[in-house]
């Protein structure tokens, strides 16, 4: 749709003279009349610039930044290794050491914006159907379980008109607890097709705008313009991409359990206590996924999650000064960082170290972990318990009590991970209930240790290893070599293990399979008593704190 306001020539304007403009350039972000168009035309500076008739420009086309939005400078340089345009401050800063940095005039020079623009709109498009088919799956899941609530129903009115009225309460218990259920379960299915929902509209306005942009604007603009859309794209295909291991996703089925002692009750009915149980049973769904940054992943998985091609740089190093031993420290959802004195308090720092606040949480404290984006779980080793604590509202909403001594502890979905003393690691509901226990031995105690992809892996400094259990109990391995007192933990995005070896002062990379190790960093990096690493929420960087929490080291990870 044309602009309603007339467009003024922008060189008639300067000179305080207000002429229509007739042809708008790109290149000089304004309008022209037929007069000052001759000028331009003729121009050696300005006669290859990309004009459009007044009529046709959009002007409510997004603007595509040509400078760098940390520094202010013009994105002029291009970085391979990172896939980003640069300015100069930007490669002096953060791509001192990436090779092969170009020209960014040279690259969109080179570039051909039309495959690009191609690809970026197969892969909206791609996404769009799998969001449309996550959506229809979803829709008929709930019109399934309305039919399987309303046939629980029924079968709980026909046993209960086998029994007398003395059982009337606890059909109406169950038939509650059945609404209940559901009712949750079908707000989680209408939430989430409502943020798919909100993803689609974000993505149908990103074709939208993906066209204009690489029709009507130069072609440094339309690279820039179709890169920056791109990176865009590339949030949503991980979105979608993560929605493979949602649990959102996974059908529901509304089942009953019925009561084994109904057929004694209905001999006995003095001793029935229930007419059945309503239990959620969730499918996998096959997504069939398919888009640029999973195709490339087919092809480059084994090239970038090779522990060889891993370069790790220091960014910059914060003086934070707390002087305080440290027991934990974790990287927030939001980008602050939690860092936990040992028995002592917890502290919120902001995003470049700044002591934001000290949380109001009683002393005593070893371990923490975040649950969602407001909430934190922490550990409290001579009392035997975890506390949940709110970070919104500054309250402790739960204390979960344990039967051992408990330290290191992490988080997945709705599930917690504790070490209990030096033999147990156990998975627990954010009740309290126990899923899953794991025996395990370790020299010390069981104070770091994460939870990624169905493995439990922690450090044992004492022993000088690392270890690799899975779900049900078995080691699937143990890492020795090289390892001097390993302490801190974290997995990147493709499992491999970061640990902060203590007594060597380096931070080692240990590959998924426990097969090999690369050091990334070292006491000549300026490292000295790493104790705690923790990356950055879906990023390749992070921090890195040494015992006595002088610093926090911000971090880089490359995979080239």
């Amino acid at each position: 749709m044309a602009s309603s306001k007339p467009i003024l020539c922008g060189p008639c304007h300067k000179g305080e003279v207000n002429t229509k403009a007739d042809i708008w350039c790109y290149n000089c972000d304004e309008g022209l009349c037929s007069t000052c168009l001759k000028h331009h035309k003729r121009s050696k500076g300005t006669c290859d610039h990309k004009t459009i008739d007044t009529k046709s420009y959009k002007p409510s086309i997004q603007a595509i930044k040509t400078e760098c939005d940390k520094h202010g400078q013009q994105l002029n340089l291009y970085c391979p290794s990172h896939l980003m345009p640069c300015c100069d401050e930007c490669i002096s800063t953060s791509h001192s050491k990436c090779t092969g940095i170009k020209s960014l005039a040279g690259v969109v020079e080179k570039t051909k914006i039309e495959k690009s623009k191609e690809s970026v709109e197969t892969d909206i498009n791609s996404i769009l159907n799998s969001l449309k088919t996550i959506i229809n799956n979803k829709s008929k899941n709930i019109k399934t379980g309305e039919n399987q609530c309303v046939s629980i129903k029924k079968s709980i009115k026909k046993i209960r008109q086998e029994i007398n009225k003395h059982l009337d309460h606890l059909e109406k218990k169950l038939c509650q607890e059945t609404d209940i259920i559901w009712n949750q379960e079908k707000s989680k299915a209408t939430d989430f097709i409502s943020e798919i929902e909100v993803k689609t509209k974000s993505l149908r306005e990103m074709k939208e705008h993906l066209q204009t942009v690489t029709s009507q604007t130069s072609k440094q603009q339309s690279f820039l313009g179709v890169h920056q859309i791109e990176q865009q794209v590339h949030q949503c295909q991980r979105y979608v991409e993560d929605l493979e291991t949602d649990e959102r996703v996974k059908e529901v089925d509304i089942k009953m359990k019925e009561n084994d002692e109904i057929e004694k009750i209905l001999r006995k009915l003095g001793s029935l206590e229930s007419l059945g149980e309503v239990t959620v049973v969730k499918t996998e769904v096959a997504m069939n996924i398919d888009t640029s940054v999973k195709r490339e992943a087919q092809v480059e998985s084994q090239e970038q999650s090779n522990i060889n091609n891993m370069t790790m740089n220091i960014e910059t190093k914060i003086k934070i000064n707390m002087k305080k031993y440290i027991s934990d420290m974790i990287c927030l959802m939001d980008g602050r960082v939690i860092v936990v004195e040992c028995w002592g308090k917890v502290n919120l720092l902001t995003s470049d170290g700044k002591l934001q606040k000290e949380l109001p949480i009683p002393g005593g404290v070893w371990s923490v972990t975040q649950i969602n984006q407001n909430t934190i779980a922490i550990t409290y080793p001579k009392e035997k318990a975890i506390k949940i604590f709110n970070m919104e509202n500054d309250t402790v909403t739960k204390v979960i009590t344990l039967d051992k001594y408990c330290c290191g502890l992490s988080s997945s979905d709705d599930s917690l991970v504790v070490g209990l003393n030096k033999d147990e690691i156990r998975i627990i509901d954010l009740e309290g209930n126990t899923l899953k226990s794991i025996p395990v031995e370790s020299e010390s105690d069981l104070d770091n240790l994460v939870y990624c992809n169905d493995r439990v892996i922690y450090s044992d400094y004492r022993g000088k290893a690392v270890y690799c259990y899975d779900e049900s109990g078995k080691q699937i391995w143990r890492y020795t070599q090289d390892l001097e007192g390993p302490r801190g933990l974290c997995t990147d995005t493709y499992g491999n293990i970061i640990v902060a070896d203590y007594y060597s002062d380096r931070i080692i990379v240990i590959s998924k399979d426990g097969q090999n190790s690369k050091v990334l960093l070292s006491k000549g990096d300026g490292l000295k008593n790493s104790q705690c690493i923790s990356f950055k929420h879906n990023e390749c960087s992070g921090f890195i704190c040494d015992k006595t929490s002088n610093y926090l080291t911000k971090f880089n990870l490359t995979y080239r």
